[in-house]
């Protein structure tokens, strides 16, 4: 292996590069001396394995060092500033990129996981390298996978396709990505794996023949146009076929690619002249042909694929690519990599790893590791959409993405004063679902009050627009975030059967001040209100600094309420009951029109008693207001009085349009006090409709049934 791998050194970089290579090898050997892998082998196969991988992809001899010394910090006594003085900066910063948080101890399995993926991530930033010298890494640990234990064996496999896989893709590395997913299906269903092998086994001659007749008719009439070509069958990776026999319920025989012949030329111009005689020779099926030459996949692949009709009705798939895409097809960012030539190259790699930085700004803000791995998981699997602007210019976006995500897409501006979305000039809901080659236009408001909803977080498909709405609610309402924040902890503590001043201490807190960077309370409501971190790891931290406090003797009069909180049960009035006050008058805020339902709080106001307000009322975050002057209120009771609320409906203006509003909400006998519309610009309308509801759950189905009705956009519930 080691001749092997100086042959290739030789032959690509020169006498000087090999032992430069040889001199790391030889460290590599010493520094893992005594340590054997599972499969008895001395350890020191290993990161000649993976130093011979990178080769193969035609990686700078300084990855190739790196990849024979990948391990020395994790698993030996060698430091990152030894590697620094013996190998470069370079090579000392591509390790500890590799370098697992091994040493340090995590409150779960999830947990370590998302914080090595996280410095990772962070080493690609800075060096893409790292994540190549990973992928060879987890490539020859998948090859020796047969000498640990079957739990280890699923567990990696499963690992590897949720996302060194996916990164492979997205990095375009094709080689490494199918060999990745072949060998883990064959550890997480060996019998699927197995059938399928015999499958493609048994019509393995019936294949080849028909391929070279097919070959041997292409050759013929491309002979005639004087075209430099090479034509190959295309092996079908097993895994390719797996997902589609398994995941969308097809048979074998149903698999139109698995024949397949790939041609290489010269030029651009040569791949749609090829694409002409083939056409020629045989129909195509329509919806089969897909052209990322003009429209180049963002793993920055490029070819033409087209399925056609052969002989005798066989339908088998055409790839018509030149020279330099396949490279590119195989090799991916390996194959253009900015530190050749001196760091000159024809790709805009910071355009082409534009979603990496995406994720790092949602990684730093997402410090929940559930969070994070379900973002990743999105982020790096594969199924995307092209759509245009009126421009023409291409935007992907993840399959199943909104109008929502292509407006966050442009501008986080466009995506906050949104209030409606066109797809091939027709009006659509927020929540329609783009389709390769949908034309979208997003429709904005020049209001500077209106902002994006809460509801969108849960519609919005990437974890762009995600992010930047929950960037929007984190600056532009703090305080609203702040008590969102506080009522679901306040929810959640009582579900566990505490109550959330049982759980709060200063000493308690500190600990998760720290990790999270906070400085304060509010700091802490303010992130679980605008969504930046959930309530389950804080919950678990402080039920634990509870647990450990009570066990360590603390009197529970510490810990609990007092017995005259318990003890006092305050008074009500239109049911609502003021936490400690007796007798006292209760009126409803006109500024936020709190239903049963709402979360609410009140304000003792001067001369007029408990004013109740939304928890979300924004005139509860004046500086004017006084904090002392904030009291706990609740619902009690069964609410049969009517409540007034206001929603807004946008839609696109057209005749009739408020009778069919009034009457629709007539319809569900719903009695509506006030209505005010008026027009906005592209041609939409905007609608203000009072009425007298009885809770919330009355008002959400006002809503869904008004969202149903033809022309109408979005509706929403006003805030104050």
């Amino acid at each position: 292996m080691l001749e092997e791998l100086r042959t290739k050194i030789i032959r690509l970089f020169g006498e000087e590069a090999a032992v430069k290579v040889r001199e790391a090898c030889d460290f590599a050997v010493r520094a893992h001396n005594g340590q054997k892998r599972s499969s008895g082998e001395p350890y020191s196969i290993h990161p000649l394995a993976v130093a011979n991988i990178l080769t193969d992809l035609g990686m700078d001899v300084d990855t190739i060092i790196s990849g024979l010394l990948h391990d020395t910090i994790e698993d030996t006594g060698i430091t990152k500033q030894k590697l620094e003085d013996r190998f470069g900066a370079e090579v000392a910063m591509l390790v500890d990129g590799v370098t697992k948080l091994s040493r340090l101890s995590y409150k779960s399995k999830e947990e370590e996981q998302v914080e090595n993926l996280r410095k990772m991530f962070l080493a690609m930033a800075r060096d893409i390298r790292v994540i190549i010298i990973k992928l060879a890494d987890r490539l020859h640990n998948l090859r020796t996978l047969e000498y640990v234990d079957e739990e280890r064996q699923r567990a990696k496999a499963y690992e590897t396709l949720e996302i060194y896989a996916p990164l492979a893709h997205r990095l375009g590395i094709f080689k490494i990505k199918w060999e990745l997913e072949d060998i883990s299906l064959r550890y997480i269903d060996s019998k699927g794996y197995y059938d399928l092998v015999e499958k493609v086994a048994l019509k393995r001659k019936e294949r080849e023949n028909f391929i070279q007749i097919v070959i041997s008719m292409l050759k013929e009439k491309l002979n005639d146009i004087s075209i430099d070509y090479e034509i190959e069958g295309r092996p079908k990776n097993f895994y390719s076929i797996y997902k589609k026999m398994y995941m969308q319920h097809k048979d074998f025989e149903q698999i139109y690619d698995l024949l397949a012949i790939r041609v290489l030329v010269n030029t651009v111009k040569d791949c749609y002249g090829v694409l002409g005689v083939a056409h020629t020779l045989w129909k195509p099926i329509p919806g089969r042909f897909k052209d990322y030459i003009a429209v180049p996949k963002p793993n920055m692949y490029q070819s033409l694929h087209t399925t056609v009709i052969g002989p005798e009705g066989e339908p088998f798939e055409i790839q018509i690519r030149t020279w330099e895409m396949h490279r590119t097809a195989e090799y991916g960012i390996a194959a253009h990599w900015k530190y050749k030539e001196g760091g000159k190259t024809s790709y805009d790699m910071d355009k082409k790893l534009s979603w990496l930085r995406q994720l790092l700004e949602w990684q730093n803000e997402s410090r929940d590791a559930r969070d994070f791995m379900e973002t990743l998981k999105i982020d790096l699997f594969t199924d995307e959409v092209f759509v245009f602007t009126p421009k023409g210019d291409v935007i992907n976006l993840p399959k199943g993405a909104i109008p929502l995500d292509f407006a966050y897409n442009i501008h986080s501006a466009v995506g906050n004063r949104c209030i409606g979305a066109k797809v091939n000039g027709k009006i659509v809901p927020l929540d329609y679902q783009l389709q390769t080659g949908d034309i979208v236009e997003i429709l904005t408001t020049q209001s500077t009050s209106h902002g994006p909803s809460r509801d969108w977080l849960k519609t919005v498909k990437t974890n762009q627009a995600r992010n930047k709405i929950k960037q929007w609610f984190k600056k532009e309402r703090r305080e609203e975030n702040i008590d969102k924040g506080r009522e679901m902890l306040e929810r959640e503590a009582k579900r566990q059967g505490y109550s959330l001043s049982q759980l709060i201490r200063n000493e308690w807190v500190e600990g998760i001040f720290k990790k999270y960077g906070f400085t304060s309370m509010d700091d802490l409501y303010s992130a679980l209100g605008y969504g930046g971190i959930s309530t389950g790891p804080i919950m678990t931290r402080l039920l634990e600094e509870y647990r450990k406090a009570n066990a360590h003797g603390i009197p529970e009069s510490l810990i609990k309420e007092t017995k005259a909180d318990k003890d006092k049960e305050p008074s009500s009035s239109h049911g609502i009951q003021v936490k400690g006050v007796d007798n006292i008058m209760v009126r409803f805020a006109k500024c936020c029109n709190p239903v049963p339902g709402d979360p609410i709080i009140g304000y003792i106001t001067k001369g007029r008693g408990v004013s109740v307000h939304r928890g979300d009322c924004i005139n509860l975050a004046d500086e004017f207001v006084e904090a002392k002057r904030l009291v706990e209120v609740s619902w009690i009771g069964e609410h049969k009085a009517a409540y007034n609320a206001e929603i807004q409906i946008v839609a696109q203006d057209r005749q009739a349009l408020l009778a069919d509003l009034t009457n629709a909400i007539a319809d569900i006998k719903i009695n509506v006090t006030a209505i005010n519309a008026r027009t906005a610009k592209n041609k939409m309308v905007v609608v203000n409709m009072n009425m007298e509801i009885h809770d919330t759950k009355q008002l959400e189905k006002v809503m869904k049934y008004v969202n149903r009705l033809p022309d109408v956009v979005d509706v929403y519930r006003v805030n104050a």
